[in-house]
């Protein structure tokens, strides 16, 4: 089976996948043969039926969407109990940036930032990795940042979930991997999307950053490989950083 073949027909699932890197990703794993399951809010429902629409337009398939709160366990619970199709691949996309002094954050922005990008994707590993073991066959992709690696002023609360992201990564690599399933924590720069936007707040320049496209084609390109070799680590970074 050649590289790009051993995605085809495999059923992906993306959360944040209304817009930005989640579409971006949806749309490239679609261009592979994969089915995608595209997970969003129930506010972003619309932008996730246009998403759905674009990938199949493009890339004709069984794609479904799915709407779920993902700082609500109870809620992630019933999305992996209903009538999922078996997930062979799943993107840990969606993700919440606060900027904030210590001093001003409360402890619910803190509980839902670490919700939405730490619990989440935990759970969802739990619950989807185990038709992944089933099969002896499994993608797992979080997608954390750059701040996985680094601190920064008025970003402590996402620095915090971003690391946590990669130590529950790094830990997965080594547990699934006998089962031929491959967790790659992706910590990328800045990306030109909304929360881009916001990172711009921070003085960045939103002209250097990295297009979603571009992202979203190395993530699936490392994906796609199926001997021997694995990067369960990508750090992606912009050309010119201020």
């Amino acid at each position: 089976m050649s590289r790009i073949d051993c995605l085809k027909g495999k059923r992906a699932l993306i959360t944040g996948a209304s817009r930005g890197l989640g579409k971006a990703l949806a749309m490239e794993y679609a261009s592979k043969g994969c089915n995608v399951v595209l997970v969003g809010s129930r506010r972003n429902e619309n932008d996730l039926l246009k998403t759905r629409d674009e990938v199949g337009l493009c890339y004709p398939g069984d794609h479904v969407i799915r709407t779920c709160d993902l700082s609500d366990v109870d809620d992630i619970m019933s999305l992996v109990n209903s009538n999922l199709p078996a997930i062979d691949i799943l993107v840990n996309c969606a993700g919440v940036f606060l900027i904030g002094k210590i001093s001003d954050m409360s402890f619910e922005e803190y509980e839902q930032c670490i919700a939405i990008n730490v619990t989440a994707p935990f759970l969802l590993i739990r619950e989807l990795s185990k038709n992944m073991l089933k099969n002896s066959w499994g993608r797992i992709i979080n997608i954390a940042s750059s701040s996985a690696y680094a601190g920064g002023p008025e970003t402590s609360v996402y620095c915090t979930s971003k690391h946590a992201l990669l130590g529950l990564s790094r830990s997965l690599h080594k547990e699934l991997k006998e089962h031929n399933i491959r967790v790659t924590c992706v910590s990328p720069g800045s990306i030109k999307t909304e929360m881009g936007r916001e990172v711009e707040k921070l003085g960045q320049d939103f002209d250097t950053f990295m297009e979603p496209h571009e992202v979203a084609e190395y993530v699936v390109f490392n994906s796609s490989y199926n001997g021997n070799l694995v990067s369960e680590e990508l750090r992606l970074n912009r050309m010119f950083v201020q």
